[in-house]
């Protein structure tokens, strides 16, 4: 089964991003130990770019993840680290959406 990509953007609610991204820092290692993760990194818009880019938004994560198979992904997404990181962060979200990519 071929490697797959995640992009998933989170919109925190409004003042809520830090909080986000400290509860998904320390959820962190368990993911970077799952069989099956190549990449599972927090981005937020770089500053200063200029035209260059279109800005995330102030209040929105970016996680782009690499996984080695589909159900690599599909353990990630079953396992209960990631079920306690949900409950965690559940009121913190006003929106989530995840896309799910091959190599072209």
């Amino acid at each position: 089964m071929p490697m797959v990509h995640v992009l998933a953007i989170i919109t925190a609610k409004p003042g809520q991003r830090d909080a986000f991204l400290e509860a998904f820092r320390a959820n962190t290692p368990a993911v970077h130990a799952e069989e099956g993760c190549i990449e599972y990194g927090a981005t937020i818009d770089t500053e200063d770019v200029g035209r260059l880019q279109t800005p995330v938004g102030e209040d929105t994560v970016v996680i782009v993840e690499k996984w080695a198979s589909l159900d690599a992904l599909k353990a990630h997404g079953a396992s209960p680290h990631m079920a306690a990181f949900g409950e965690t962060v559940r009121d913190m979200v006003a929106n989530r959406v995840v896309h799910v990519l091959s190599p072209a």
